[in-house]
């Protein structure tokens, strides 16, 4: 299993409601890319204080790097993933990704 977990550092003044929506679409992707089992999303919660400057991700879990690889070039998924880009501070740079594997 690979656990995709992608931390955000959104612009102060991103729309909540955008970001809801490219939420919602990543999720709707699930059921359409096989090997996709899981989609989590929500708050970051740092009760370690580590990590303030990411105050929202999300975490999809596939079945191997095969899945990953095909949510990865996915259409719908490049373009959710261009609007996640124009939330973040710095673009592309306040987007962290780590892939696990679990």
């Amino acid at each position: 299993m690979i656990r995709h977990i992608v931390m955000l550092n959104l612009e102060p003044g991103h729309n909540a409601k955008d970001l809801g929506d490219v939420m919602q679409g990543l999720a709707d992707l699930q059921p359409q890319i096989d090997g996709f089992v899981a989609f989590e999303h929500g708050i970051n919660r740092d009760f370690e204080r580590k990590s303030q400057e990411y105050p929202y991700g999300f975490i999809c879990t596939f079945n191997d790097a095969a899945a990953l690889s095909a949510y990865a070039d996915d259409a719908t998924h490049k373009a959710l993933g261009a609007r996640l880009v124009a939330m973040c501070r710095g673009g592309a740079a306040g987007i962290m990704v780590m892939d696990l594997d679990v």
